[in-house]
Formats: C-alpha cells, sequence, structure tokens
C-alpha cells in the first residue's frame, strides 16, 4: 500500500517524531520492505546481477545489531498478491517502473535502487540460517504486521507510509531513523537510537479526531483509491507554508468532522460524482479505509507455538490450497505466487473484466492477454516483469517452460486454465497468457496428495523440466546439482546463445567466496539475467516438489559483479588468478561441472539432429546447439585436457551405474521381496 507524499509531509514536521533508545524489546519487521531498503541504500550493484555474498554479510551486521541491544526481530513477509481491479492502477505502474528504471540503468550505469533477481533469496535464507523468527502471509503483510505489534505492545520496523496510519500502540519506528550500524552503550545497556512516531501526536497535532485517521489516508489517495480531482489545497489557511499543500488542506478540511462516513459522503460531493457513480466511489472509499481497521493477528499462535494460521475466509480459496501446503507456505520455504496461481481455479470468471477495466484505466498503455478461444485466461497476473534491458528479449521468456510445469501441478486437470503474467515487449507492459505443460510424470501426480509422491517421482518432474537426466550429476555435490541442471537448460534455450560457460561455472565452482575488484565492470550480460532468471523458477519448482534437491546458497553460489569480470578477463585475454582461488578442490569441481555440461549439450545436439522435417524454430535451435557446442570445444589446451579427464570419470563412473543396475535387476528378479523392502526404504530414490 502507501499513502502517496505523506512520508516527505511527516519529515517536514520533526516534531511529530520522538528520539528513543531503543532495547530490549519485541520489534515486528516489515520484511519486503527491509529486504529493499537494506540492498538499495547499501551501495552494492544493482547492475551486474548482485553481490550476494556481500548482501549476506549485510543481514547479518543488522541481526546481530538487534540482538547486541537484546531486541527480538520477528520478521513478516508478503505472500500472494493477485492481481486484483482494486490495486490495478497501482500494479501496472509499479510494473512500468522496474521496466524503465533497468532500461535507463543498462544505458547509463547508474542505481537505480532495484533489487537483483535473487536478492529475496538471500534475504530469506540468510534469516533461516541465523534463526530469525521469519512468517509468510498469504496475503499482502501490512495489516498483520500491525495487528501482531498490537497484540504484542511492540512496535513496527519499516519504511511503508501505510503504518503512519495505522493505529500502533507501541508506536512505528521508520528505518531511515533507525540507526542500527551505531550500538551505542555496552552489554545490557546497549540501544539503537531511533525515532518513534505515534498517531496520537499527530492527531494532536493538526487537531484531527483519531477515528478520522483512515478516512485521510483514503482521501488522500493509497494503492485502493486514487486522487478524484479534489483540489484540497484550497483549505490551506493563507500565508501557512507547507511542502505538501494537498495533504495540509485535506488535514484541515477535516478537523470539521467527527464520524468518518459524514466525512466520506461530503467528499464525494466535492468530487462532483454523477449520481450513478456515487455509490461506486464511496464503495471504494471505504474500502481504502478498511486496510487500515484493527484486526486480530493470525501469527501470533505461529511464532509462540508453530501453528501455521488458516488460509482467508473464502470457502471455496481454502479447498482449492491443499492443508499441507499451509507450513511450508508460512515458513516462506513456498512462493506467495503459488497462491496466486491457485486463486485463478476459484475466480476464473473475473479476470477478462478485470482486464478490460486495467487497460482502460491505464489509457491503453498496456496490451491485453491474447489466448485462444477454447483456452479462456483466469484471474490473476502471477509473474512480474524482472529488471533487464529494455531493447533486448526479456529474459522471462528463457525460463518460462519451468513455470509452465509449475503451473500444470498447481492447476492439475483445469487445462483449460492460462495463467496470464505481466511480461515486457521492448519497454511495454504486456499480459501474457501461459498454459501450463505436464511432462510425462507430473500429469499423473496431484497436488492434494504432491507431498506423499514418491521421492524419485519428484526428482523425475524436476530432471524433466530441466531436460537434465540423474546419472548426469552424479559426480557433483548435492549444492550444485540444481545450479548445474539449471545451467544445461539455459545453455539450451538462451537467445542469444551463451559464451560465457568458463565464467559462470568457475564462479560457481570456487570455494571460497571472492572479492571483486573495484576495477570498472563491463556492460551487463544479458545472457547472465536469463540464467538468474532459470535459476529463480527452478527454486520455486524444486520448493513445490518438495526438494528433491538441495536449495542451492545463492550467497556462496553466485556473485554477478565477479562472473561480469571474469567474463571481461577471458575476453581481453586477462589472468584470472588475481580474482579467483587456484585451490586444487576448485578446480577438480570445476572440471567436472564443465564436462558434464559439455556432455549433456552435445547430447542435446545429437538428438535434434535426429529430427526429421524439423519447423523453422527448431532448426534454429539446432543451428544455436551446434554454435554452442563449437564454442565448448575451443578451450585452451590446459582445460581441455582437463576436461578430457573429468569426462573419462564420468563416463567410467555411468559404467559402474550401469552394471550395478543391471546386476541389481537381476536380484530383483531372484529375490522379489528383499526388492520391496528396499524400495519401501528409500535406498533406491537417488
Amino acid at each position: 500500500m502507501g499513502v502517496q507524499g505523506l512520508t516527505s509531509f511527516i519529515e517536514n514536521h520533526q516534531n511529530l517524531y520522538r528520539e528513543v533508545r531503543f532495547s530490549r524489546s519485541r520489534l515486528v519487521i516489515d520484511g519486503c520492505n527491509l529486504n529493499y531498503l537494506l540492498y538499495c541504500s547499501s551501495g552494492l550493484d544493482e547492475n551486474h546481477g548482485g553481490e550476494y555474498a556481500a548482501y549476506e554479510s549485510l543481514i547479518e551486521s543488522f541481526i546481530t545489531a538487534l540482538r547486541t541491544c537484546e531486541i527480538a526481530p520477528y520478521v513478516v513477509l508478503d505472500g500472494g498478491s493477485g492481481l486484483t481491479d482494486r490495486k490495478a492502477e497501482t500494479a501496472v505502474k509499479r510494473a512500468e517502473d522496474r521496466i524503465n528504471k533497468k532500461n535507463r540503468a543498462s544505458v547509463n550505469g547508474q542505481q537505480n535502487k532495484f533489487l537483483p533477481r535473487m536478492a529475496d533469496f538471500v534475504f530469506r535464507q540468510t534469516l533461516a540460517r541465523l534463526e530469525v523468527p521469519m512468517a509468510q502471509c498469504f496475503e499482502e503483510a501490512d495489516q498483520e504486521i500491525a495487528a501482531l505489534a498490537s497484540e504484542w505492545q511492540c512496535p513496527v520496523l519499516s519504511n511503508d507510509s501505510d503504518f503512519y496510519v495505522f493505529h500502533l500502540p507501541a508506536g512505528f519506528l521508520p528505518t531511515s531513523h533507525f540507526q542500527w550500524k551505531e550500538v551505542k552503550g555496552s552489554g545490557s545497556r546497549s540501544y539503537i537510537s531511533c525515532r518513534r512516531f505515534y498517531t496520537s501526536s499527530f492527531c494532536a497535532f493538526f487537531g484531527l479526531q483519531h477515528q478520522l485517521l483512515p478516512a485521510f489516508a483514503a482521501l488522500a489517495g493509497n494503492d485502493y483509491v486514487k486522487q478524484r480531482g479534489i483540489k484540497w489545497a484550497k483549505f490551506v489557511p493563507a500565508g501557512r507554508e507547507t511542502n505538501r499543500p494537498q495533504l495540509e488542506g485535506l488535514l484541515c478540511w477535516l478537523k470539521n468532522f467527527q464520524d468518518p462516513q459524514e466525512a466520506l459522503e461530503a467528499a464525494v460531493v466535492l468530487m462532483g460524482q454523477q449520481s450513478e457513480n456515487k455509490k461506486e466511489v464511496l464503495h471504494r472509499l471505504h474500502v481504502g479505509m478498511e486496510e487500515y481497521e484493527p484486526r486480530g493477528s493470525k501469527l501470533s499462535r505461529f511464532f509462540l507455538h508453530g501453528a501455521p494460521p488458516e488460509f482467508p475466509a473464502l470457502e471455496e480459496e481454502g479447498k482449492l490450497v491443499p492443508d499441507w501446503m499451509r507450513l511450508p507456505l508460512t515458513l516462506a520455504q513456498l512462493s506467495g505466487c503459488i497462491l496466486n496461481v491457485l486463486c485463478l481455479l476459484s475466480e476464473k470468471k473475473q479476470f477478462t473484466k478485470t482486464v478490460e477495466k486495467i487497460v482502460k484505466e491505464c489509457s491503453g498503455t498496456i496490451k491485453p492477454p491474447q489466448s485462444s478461444p477454447e483456452a479462456p485466461s483466469a484471474q490473476a497476473v502471477n509473474h512480474h516483469p524482472e529488471a533487464d534491458p529494455g531493447h533486448l528479449l526479456s529474459a522471462n521468456v528463457t525460463s518460462r517452460p519451468i513455470r509452465q510445469v509449475m503451473y500444470g501441478l498447481l492447476l492439475g486437470r483445469e487445462k483449460s486454465i492460462q495463467v496470464p503474467e505481466f511480461d515486457r515487449e521492448g519497454l511495454q507492459l504486456i499480459f501474457i497468457s501461459v498454459e501450463p505443460v505436464f511432462t510425462r510424470v507430473s500429469e499423473r501426480l496431484r497436488l492434494c496428495s504432491l507431498q506423499e509422491a514418491a521421492l524419485s517421482d519428484r526428482l523425475r518432474v524436476l530432471l524433466e523440466a530441466l531436460g537434465v537426466s540423474e546419472e548426469s550429476l552424479g559426480l557433483l555435490p548435492p549444492r550444485l546439482k540444481l545450479p548445474a541442471a539449471v545451467t544445461c537448460y539455459w545453455l539450451q534455450r538462451a537467445q542469444p546463445p551463451p559464451d560465457l560457460l568458463k565464467a559462470l561455472l568457475q564462479g560457481m565452482s570456487n570455494e571460497s567466496t571472492p572479492t571483486p575488484t573495484t576495477a570498472l565492470l563491463a556492460e551487463p550480460d544479458q545472457k547472465l539475467d536469463q540464467w538468474q532468471a532459470c535459476l529463480k523458477d527452478a527454486i520455486h519448482l524444486n520448493q513445490l516438489l518438495g526438494f528433491p534437491l538441495p536449495e542451492p546458497d545463492i550467497a556462496r553460489l553466485y556473485q554477478g559483479t565477479l562472473v561480469h569480470q571474469l567474463v571481461h578477463r577471458m575476453r581481453t585475454g586477462g589472468r584470472l588468478k588475481t580474482l579467483l582461488k587456484s585451490d586444487g578442490p576448485s578446480k577438480k569441481l570445476y572440471r567436472t561441472m564443465l564436462s558434464m555440461v559439455q556432455s549433456q549439450a552435445q547430447r542435446v545436439l545429437v538428438a535434434s539432429e535426429n529430427l526429421q522435417k524439423a519447423p523453422t524454430h527448431q532448426q534454429q535451435d539446432l543451428k544455436d546447439l551446434k554454435d554452442l557446442s563449437t564454442n565448448l570445444q575451443h578451450q585452451d589446451e590446459e582445460t581441455e585436457n582437463e576436461v578430457q579427464t573429468a569426462m573419462a570419470a564420468q563416463e567410467e563412473h555411468l559404467l559402474v551405474r550401469t552394471r550395478y543396475r543391471t546386476k541389481e535387476r537381476s536380484s530383483r528378479c531372484s529375490k522379489p521381496e528383499l526388492a520391496r523392502k528396499e524400495e519401501c526404504r528409500g535406498w533406491d530414490l537417488l
């Protein structure tokens, strides 16, 4: 949410804050807001794929500062946020802003304050490792944050202007005034200097009845209610100086009212709406007010006793979300976008009407979904356009087939439903209707019992989606199996075909966490954006399948600035030793990964060459694969020898596995009872 201009308005009235020494208390934290502010205010690189190791250290420092002052953090994250007509304009505007910001950054190289693609994973993984209590809401988190803080009588930490409106008994601590980097005092007397805001101080200063604050927010305009053309500035007394005359004038006007309903009805009259529109406008204003009404906390029992909350009171929606999902969703072990997709099943009839309204209200700046008549679209827009250079193909196109498999698992037999996604075409925001896809194994799995499916089946669904065999991953450590499989998938689908495989694999396989130099970085490479998009969607699919492969530690897996520097050094003939630690394990791991990826690329190439009368797009894919194979074979002499050695080791490994499985099948035929027992124990799953 957010009331436009309210933060700067209050910043211009510093006497509304109280200076405090904060310590020895619970603190409810707006997680998504903190994630954004920590990264974007730190000076970390935003344009080259993320400095994730440095960001992990920053998060650790923040939590250490809180614990030094005996502050107990409770982090609450946003969950599902399906597109509804209540927030249509806001959702579209934010998506367009992201597209334009990234395009400007790609042109001038400036920081434009947007999160790298995998920053949210680093944030959640680091908090989980540090054992910080964390919960993901089923919907947007603002109301739950306010409810939890009210129940526990503790403050909220955020920079969201809505918390200037919520009634918080223990106040609101704006993150911009929270001096956590400079812990003062020592021992049990350590504290963090900050400023605390109370709505009571605000109402007293402006002579406003407290119950009118939600009406003030709705009339000022938030994500649910837009300004309706009233010139509130005309109510500012003559001679009074203010940085926000609209807000100042609205407060002066509201002082004449005691009841919110009376104020809203009077405002509608001022808007001059036609009689047939008055009810609709009044309804929207009420919806805007309801966002600030106090409610009971759903997460208190979870934080104190581990019990996940019930789903929202929509009966049909509750039936669509299996009970087994409640805990992993609350633990943020499943993406909130899953809920958006499941909502399609209950609200699909509303989609066409919603999209038509969005396109109309946004003056035709976005294209509606294009879907076939026999496959109507459904309600929510699930996928937001990520930030990549506007003149290039959207990175989401490369990773879309992975999402399609996930949609198939979520929607099951509802094959007529398509999932509408936000994306971009050049610099224009568009809707894309995406069909669910079913693999050989996934089409016989059911969401309601997915967690009970055999691990071997769930693993097969994941690997089928990525186009990789289980045997090919055999020599890799568990932490790199999913990234390696994603890399094989990316090599087959990236456009244009990538030429930076060695740099990517060397960064992934390095056992240490090298620090990139401060040398001038090369222009951001869009192919690495595509790789991150593929990894992100593969992690979401892996989560839904119950982690058949271990989730990679992002902070130690990929450093965008480092990989870009490696690419630059390789292309210009520079030495890599100044960037990478040349230890034996890292070299061995790199050779193994390179041989595995090369083997998979050659396998796909052979399969493609066997296609008869391939369509034009498949012929282009075949050409790209040949180019890729050629690039992979043009290694320097030392690397080629290393690769051949590793490939020989992998072939020997596969030969041993083949002999073992042949012997195993023979044993099963002669001892069926023993074979059944071994399957029950799960010996032959991985």
